[in-house]
């Protein structure tokens, strides 16, 4: 298995726009979880699970593992957007949204560590995080233009209402982040 670098770019610039286009939602999402306990237990168990992934690293840190855990965080999210547009503003999809989001994080540290030694190279480790945050610039960008065309383009004001709107657009976006990561490999 063999990484495509330029298929590899464009994976990191579109997954961080949606990052960038999505980061206020958490907030309204989450609004039904009042109890600020579940945020302590979900970091426990963040934690927990960042430690017994760091224990496997040795037979994680390759690229078919990479690609695999990519695939899986990318299909996780996409997910939980799935989830939030059938169940809308309840503590259920709350708590969905949170799990699933919970469970991309385990992943992060050892998705940066195996990305480093994927690239390899000085040179592309730069240009992707270049792209990485070119990409959230422009999510920020993209999510700030949104909000403002449905307030001001459609009277469409309320949190509530322009989050449900925009997942249909990170649905698609997301279906595209999986479509170039799994063209940013070659199975050669």
């Amino acid at each position: 298995m063999k990484l495509k670098e330029q298929y590899f770019l464009w994976y990191k610039l579109l997954n961080s726009s949606f990052t960038g286009l999505s980061v206020g939602i958490i907030f309204t999402i989450y609004k039904p979880l009042e109890d600020p306990s579940i945020y302590s237990i979900g970091g426990i168990v963040l934690a927990c699970a960042m430690l017994i992934i760091a224990k496997f690293y040795e037979k994680l840190l390759n690229i078919h593992k990479f690609f695999q855990i990519s695939m899986g965080v990318e299909l996780v999210i996409l997910i939980t957007l799935l989830v939030f547009m059938s169940l809308q503003y309840t503590v259920t999809s709350a708590l969905l949204v949170y799990m699933g989001y919970q469970f991309t994080f385990i992943f992060g540290g050892y998705l940066v560590r195996a990305e480093t030694l994927v690239a390899q190279d000085k040179e592309l480790l730069g240009k992707i995080d270049v792209n990485k945050q070119l990409g959230y610039l422009l999510g920020l960008g993209a999510s700030f233009l949104f909000y403002k065309t449905l307030e001001y383009g459609f009277d469409v004001a309320e949190a509530k209402t322009q989050i449900s709107i925009l997942h249909y657009f990170l649905v698609g976006l997301q279906a595209v982040i999986i479509l170039v990561l799994a063209n940013s490999f070659s199975w050669k």
